[in-house]
């Protein structure tokens, strides 16, 4: 896994887990709504927000023919795909706008280009990295050009196969860009929690050694959760300032406050897996004693007298010989006469 910025962010082994904020359609087809969604994103404590770069007519054809038809058990069933982008798609206008408004909030803009026209518009606008959406993955020469600007690419592999990841991978390595990132998602909205199959994220490091990462379409937050305690340094989920806006994406995209929610539980499991560590913490050290077991005396005794199994025991607190001295003291000697309840130390024995 190789470590590397998007932005002045630094993804990767060893680095918080880099949250990006899906717009989308999420812009209720206003400039407004999609600033304001940009400040939204970062006070949740996005690190990106990403766009989608397409137009109608650089995605898909106006074409009425019934391929060109939505008709498989989707969200969008009975629009035709150039109806369903020109009501979704992010006027090119809107950009720089949007990216002057996150530089200066302090969150991190780029975008997914669909064709190679973005490429060219999203490069004059700086962007700092490229995501390859899942369907654009057979895309070749769409990668290939991403890959070629040196910036990071992420990658989804939503209806990808094998064969077609190791194709776009290669295709990044082959133009000498190894910044990618490969991101398990389903391709299905909402997405079923049991079709997540996060133990692919440890996969893709051992078999691809990319930074692996979540392209989310679950609801809730349980699987960006369950991503990071197996090794997942990218998190991609839709974003919303409020589902009132209404919109293709809008149902299966978390609002402010399950986005709050979800980076604040994600950063909780981060500092929950800490680090390898076998030390015991200060305040656990400072409760050792009370809680641990440790040799008493459990009656009163004389001097002289044997320890037996009736008069010493292996009680809590902790503040005597340690309990595996137990046997090796017994039949020994007491050094004087003892009360009930006093520590059992070498000193108290012959």
């Amino acid at each position: 896994m190789k470590n590397f910025k998007i932005g002045d962010k630094q993804i990767g082994e060893n680095q918080p887990c880099f949250i990006i904020a899906e717009l989308s359609a999420n812009h209720g087809k206003s400039l407004e709504i999609a600033l304001e969604s940009v400040k939204k994103a970062k006070q949740a404590g996005a690190d990106a927000i990403k766009l989608q770069t397409f137009t109608p007519d650089t995605i898909t054809l106006n074409s009425k023919r019934p391929e060109f038809l939505i008709n498989h058990g989707t969200l969008w069933d009975g629009n035709y795909l150039y109806d369903l982008y020109k009501e979704t798609y992010l006027p090119w206008d809107w950009h720089r706008k949007i990216f002057e408004a996150a530089k200066e909030l302090d969150i991190i803009c780029f975008s997914s280009p669909f064709d190679l026209t973005a490429v060219d518009f999203l490069e004059k606008l700086d962007t700092p990295a490229y995501k390859i959406a899942s369907p654009e993955i057979r895309d070749i020469p769409l990668i290939e050009k991403c890959a070629k600007t040196g910036k990071p690419i992420i990658i989804s592999t939503g209806i990808a196969s094998l064969s077609d990841i190791i194709l776009a991978i290669n295709t990044c390595r082959n133009v000498g860009n190894n910044k990618i990132v490969l991101l398990k998602c389903t391709t299905s909205y909402p997405a079923p929690i049991e079709d997540a199959n996060l133990l692919t994220l440890n996969d893709f490091v051992e078999k691809f050694n990319v930074i692996p990462g979540l392209s989310d379409h679950t609801l809730g937050d349980i699987a960006p959760i369950v991503s990071v305690a197996l090794g997942g340094k990218v998190i991609e989920k839709h974003f919303i300032i409020d589902k009132e806006i209404g919109g293709a994406d809008a149902s299966f995209s978390l609002d402010f406050k399950e986005f709050s929610k979800m980076v604040k539980s994600v950063r909780d499991a981060e500092k929950a897996l800490g680090r390898t560590n076998y030390e015991i913490g200060e305040k656990a050290t400072q409760l050792s004693k009370l809680a641990s077991r440790s040799l008493f005396i459990v009656e009163n005794v004389k001097k002289g007298g044997a320890l037996t199994k009736e008069n010493i025991r292996s009680i809590r607190p902790g503040n005597g010989l340690h309990p595996k001295y137990y046997e090796e003291v017994l039949g020994k000697k007491f050094t004087n006469d003892f009360e009930k309840g006093e520590p059992l130390s070498w000193g108290n024995i012959e």
